[in-house]
């Protein structure tokens, strides 16, 4: 009975992503983050862009969660 030893094969590694093709959905990431850290932690009071309370009920949750006082 003879056994065979599968030999490894040399594989490429994949290349790297470069960043001209990231860099714009960085920034489109950054951005979109910013506005939703805008939102939960400084939507009310004098900075507000909308009037009234709707946006502070809608993330109410998400302040306390994060630590941003409201009240």
């Amino acid at each position: 009975m003879a056994q065979t030893v599968a030999q490894p094969t040399a594989t490429a590694a994949p290349a790297p992503l470069p960043l001209k093709a990231i860099a714009p959905w960085a920034v489109f990431f950054g951005v979109l983050m910013l506005v939703l850290l805008y939102f939960v932690g400084a939507e009310q009071g004098a900075t507000s862009v909308f009037s009234g309370t709707d946006v502070h009920e809608w993330v109410h949750d998400g302040r306390h969660l994060l630590g941003f006082p409201c009240h």
